[in-house]
């Protein structure tokens, strides 16, 4: 007999029919914590790798070759976990690896800028996902599907001007209110974080429904993928954020 679980989330990753249509009554089943380590896993991975090339000097064609090389494929690779959740177990470390090598790189461009802004951005990303699991759990904050609709809602618009920002920037026409230090921009850049971080509620409520109505035990991968994915998202954003303000005050 087949169950069919009906779960939405904000992540693109993580929807409404990420589940449908498999049979869940054989083999292991999908829990909180078997998420959480794998998560973890995939955390470690990413860093290891992150260390490599933020270690590398600025500018040098290895550091940017291989920065490049984890973009393209950490995007190849996501999309090949998005269609084909039971590969999710390898592609998700190779997932981790090659954002890390991307994350580096940019992380590395951004504190020779703004000495210390890696550091802030780091902190402010745990400390954020520490903090809304906290509120989640102890039901402070709860993912009603209002909340969820409007998450949803939020997530889309800023993908689309995105979108539109970098189909822009083929005709080197640049879109302010992202990429300025005015108070629009800083604005624009509050908001985008505040966005991502309450995708992680979404997160988190997902890999729960989840687990209690027994997924089957690889989508523990794909549980961590949607939460990876959210946290670098998180990152990149408050590192945007605070470069802008950094930029303020030089």
């Amino acid at each position: 007999m087949n169950r069919h679980l009906a779960l939405r989330s904000g992540n693109p990753t993580l929807n409404a029919k990420t589940f449908s249509g498999f049979d869940l009554t054989t083999g292991g089943t999908m829990t909180i914590m078997g998420t959480v380590n794998k998560t973890a896993f995939s955390l470690l991975l990413l860093m290891t790798t992150a260390l490599f090339t933020w270690n590398m000097p600025v500018g040098d064609p290895r550091a940017n070759g291989l920065m490049i090389f984890g973009m393209i494929g950490g995007f190849i690779l996501a999309l090949i976990t998005v269609f084909k959740h039971q590969w999710a177990k390898f592609t998700v470390p190779a997932y981790a690896l090659m954002q890390g090598l991307a994350l580096g790189g940019i992380s590395k461009y951004f504190e020779s800028m703004y000495p210390g802004i890696v550091n802030q951005a780091v902190m402010l990303t745990f400390g954020t996902l520490g903090a809304l699991l906290l509120a989640y759990r102890s039901g402070i904050i709860k993912a009603t599907e209002n909340f969820k609709l409007g998450i949803i809602a939020a997530t889309g618009g800023i993908a689309f001007v995105y979108m539109i920002s970098w189909v822009l920037s083929w005709f080197s026409i640049s879109v302010p209110v992202i990429h300025s230090n005015s108070n629009m921009g800083i604005l624009f850049s509050i908001g985008v974080v505040i966005i991502a971080a309450l995708n992680l509620v979404l997160d988190f409520d997902f890999i729960e429904e989840g687990s209690e109505k027994g997924a089957p035990k690889y989508m523990e991968w794909y549980g961590a993928f949607g939460l990876l994915v959210t946290l670098i998202w998180l990152y990149l954003e408050i590192l945007r954020l605070l470069a802008k303000l950094s930029s303020r005050r030089n």
